[in-house]
């Protein structure tokens, strides 16, 4: 396997949490040149060994300073749903002007094009400019985070209640330290152009979320299947903006394709380690 640690290796996002993640597991794993991407280099400066550029995805002109003399970039997708295709764009333009002779990209499993699904439809088009770039590419077609389940999980325990509009169907979630694991892996050793699945250990549905959450937290959680418009109206009900919460129920109704419960193996390939399962998660954030 190839081994990149010694090329100049470029992460955007560097002020968010999962991009901070993978700059620690590149220097864990032994990176001598990082190259941090943030909007607000002020935010990371707590971060020793690597270098700080600013540059927004919002504003192309930015970029090609911000990505001078990378070798290999990783781009975490950036926020802004129905805006950020022109963003993720911007910044493939600017990474083959810069001559980076490997892109690497934080997509989603299975994406689609969607008016209303805003999530799969902008990691959709994204992957269609990526897929034409001059220099190498990498798709890592990240699940759904696990660590949204985690983080809710004492609620929805004592609530009794899993909404959802999946039906039957199934989602490998994934935890985030797994992602960014993943995406240092791969930034240091990937050379082919392929699309990475990268997954949790297993598919789950809603029922059987509920039932983990029932066993680990000792209380009764029975998942309820709403539909599209009732979940998109919940949310919007409690403060969030109709285009995030259709994107959100979005995922459920991709759940329900059969869309997101494609199990890969970008965790054992590139971080070297079965990927965390969500009971061993929560026996050990409720129990341990």
């Amino acid at each position: 396997m190839t081994d990149f640690s010694n090329s100049v290796l470029g992460v955007t996002g560097a002020s968010g949490s999962l991009a901070r993640t993978v700059i620690a597991n590149l220097k864990t794993r032994g990176a001598k040149k990082i190259v941090a991407v943030t909007r607000d280099p002020g935010k990371i400066a707590e971060i020793d060994g690597v270098e700080a550029r600013a540059a927004d995805f919002s504003k192309p002109e930015t970029l090609d300073a911000a990505f001078e003399g990378i070798d290999r970039l990783l781009i975490v997708s950036a926020t802004g749903l129905g805006v950020r295709i022109a963003r993720h764009i911007a910044a493939i333009d600017a990474a083959e002007r810069a001559g980076v002779s490997h892109l690497l990209y934080t997509s989603i499993t299975s994406p689609y094009p969607h008016a209303l699904h805003g999530i799969q439809n902008d990691h959709f088009w994204t992957e269609a400019r990526l897929f034409q770039t001059k220099a190498g590419w990498t798709s890592l077609r990240d699940n759904l985070y696990a660590d949204y389940t985690l983080w809710g999980a004492r609620d929805t325990i004592n609530s009794g209640q899993l909404f959802h509009s999946a039906g039957n169907g199934r989602r490998a979630i994934v935890f985030r330290d797994d992602l960014a694991a993943t995406a240092a892996g791969a930034l240091l050793t990937a050379t082919a152009q392929e699309i990475v699945d990268v997954s949790g250990p297993e598919a789950l549905s809603y029922e059987e979320i509920a039932d983990i959450l029932s066993r680990v937290g000792g209380r009764p959680v029975r998942a309820v299947d709403i539909s599209f418009d009732a979940q998109v109206d919940g949310m919007v009900k409690a403060g969030l903006p109709a285009i995030d919460a259709r994107a959100i129920a979005g995922l459920d109704v991709a759940a329900k394709r059969g869309a997101i419960a494609i199990l890969g193996d970008g965790v054992q390939r590139f971080a070297g380690r079965e990927p965390l399962s969500l009971e061993m998660a929560l026996v050990k954030a409720l129990k341990g």
